[in-house]
């Protein structure tokens, strides 16, 4: 401060801006610093704190009340006012049309696809090649992924867990994007992407433990189940409130650019209806001002719950929130695996090499409900819904083109759902058996020591269950 104050009386004058102190007490161009000084503290103009990170001085010129311009100036001032205001932001051109930007685009964008309905190549322009190792590890995941949803979908039917969500109709999205990442990138999820997960080595048996709460269950017993998390897959735990991961995750984004990490990026995941939380806008401002390596990833699935996309936004969908924001977008295809793969990958190489956020909007469907809590036959037509199931389906259109290359086939088919089909019953099996966490569980993990009312709770509880052991035999055998 003491060094910028020591500078020439011109310069200091050029760069005020002029608060009421000033156009009371300034008159001429030749009032000193000195004099300047002599006056009181909190009369000093905003400018002398402007960061330093913008070259702001012409934008204060321009603010400069005309009052102050000489007659031999006015006309180098009206130059200056048509050549454009050189804001902070970057250089704003004027115009004397007062025209207000229109709240509709003429054209909507385009959504990138790489397969056609019928499982056929639709341009050879931006198609990177898929082995055909990759290509049948992705729809065997997406077997895996879907098999898995039936039966642990049935099982909350027949009282065996508490509730379940499927991604039914948006397999192509889970294992697309996750055959696009380094297992070193780090996955904010929501809590439609188990299929990221799974691809990443989580095991059947693992995905029952947690949907049970068994022993066995990295939480504990304590979430509800596929509130996943995995610590050693880099997965972060499913939180039940939308939209919170995504400035958790522009965080993590930043830790990795602090660190000067150029290997890996973060993914946070969300639906459609996070885009109606603050948090979402917060998230994306934030990664955007911070330049920090972290790729959104939308799944606009058409709806939030019982809420549609006509009544969660008005703008063309959410690609275009990106650009607001100064940040990168693009929108796919979310039936075509292989799309999503090329896009993800893409995305993460921008985010990376270029450490700025990228946003990804993937138009997909959800076939099934919501939730098992769920009936979406009560809002949503049941043609529209047998419509995306059948003619839109990613699995289908995914096999289709691993078929034409001679990569699959029905009796490889078969088999592989037999055998995903034995694996899911038998890990729900294992899983229902196991016992529950110990209820000493139920009291750890909150403080170092427990507290005194921690303790009275859990002899309460303790005291509880030993007068009506009947009501609680899952916990009787750790009393």
């Amino acid at each position: 401060m003491a060094l910028w104050l020591r500078r020439s009386s011109k310069h200091i004058i050029k760069n005020l801006m002029y608060s009421n102190y000033c156009r009371n007490n300034i008159t001429t161009k030749t009032t000193t610093a000195a004099s300047f000084l002599n006056e009181k503290a909190d009369v000093v103009s905003p400018v002398f704190f402007v960061g330093r990170r913008f070259e702001s001085t012409k934008a204060a010129e321009m603010r400069i009340d005309p009052q102050f311009y000489s007659s031999e100036e006015d006309e180098d001032h009206d130059d200056l006012l048509n050549q454009g205001m050189d804001f902070p932001g970057g250089k704003v051109m004027f115009t004397s049309e007062m025209s207000f930007i229109s709240e509709h685009s003429d054209k909507r964008i385009p959504c990138y696809r790489v397969l056609n309905d019928h499982g056929e190549i639709v341009s050879d322009e931006s198609y990177q090649q898929v082995s055909r190792e990759l290509a049948t590890r992705m729809h065997n995941s997406m077997i895996t992924l879907q098999v898995m949803d039936t039966f642990l979908y049935e099982a909350q039917r027949q009282g065996r867990i508490s509730f379940y969500m499927t991604s039914n109709g948006e397999e192509a999205v889970n294992i697309g994007s996750a055959a696009a990442l380094s297992y070193d990138d780090i996955i904010f999820p929501q809590y439609r992407e188990p299929g990221v997960l799974l691809w990443r080595g989580f095991t059947l048996q693992e995905f029952a433990n947690q949907c049970f709460g068994n022993r066995a269950d990295y939480g504990k017993g304590r979430q509800m189940p596929i509130h996943y998390g995995s610590k050693r897959h880099n997965f972060f735990t499913i939180s039940s409130p939308i939209a919170t991961q995504l400035p958790q995750a522009v965080g993590a984004a930043y830790s990795l650019k602090m660190d000067n990490k150029k290997d890996a990026c973060v993914v946070a995941f969300m639906g459609d209806g996070c885009t109606s939380e603050g948090d979402f806008h917060a998230g994306m401002n934030f990664a955007a001002v911070m330049e920090v390596p972290i790729v959104f990833i939308c799944r606009n699935n058409g709806w939030a719950i019982s809420t549609p996309v006509s009544d969660q936004f008005r703008s063309d969908g959410v690609v275009v929130k990106g650009p607001a924001y100064g940040i990168q977008s693009i929108r796919v295809d979310g039936n075509d695996a292989l799309a999503v793969y090329q896009v993800i990958r893409a995305a993460r190489n921008i985010a990376i090499s270029e450490q700025k956020p990228v946003l990804v909007e993937a138009l997909t469907y959800r076939v099934g409900h919501h939730s098992t809590s769920d009936d979406s036959t009560k809002y949503r037509p049941i043609d529209e819904i047998t419509h995306w199931k059948m003619a839109k389906n990613p699995l289908a259109r995914f096999r289709q083109w691993i078929e034409k290359n001679g990569w699959w086939d029905e009796e490889r088919d078969s088999e592989a759902r037999n055998t995903i089909k034995q694996e899911v019953i038998q890990a729900i099996q294992v899983a229902e058996r196991m016992e529950k966490p110990s209820l000493l569980e139920l009291f750890t993990d909150v403080y170092d020591k427990p507290t005194n009312d921690l303790q009275e709770q859990e002899t309460s509880l303790r005291e509880t269950i030993q007068r009506h052991p009947k009501d609680y035999p899952a916990f009787t055998y750790s009393l």
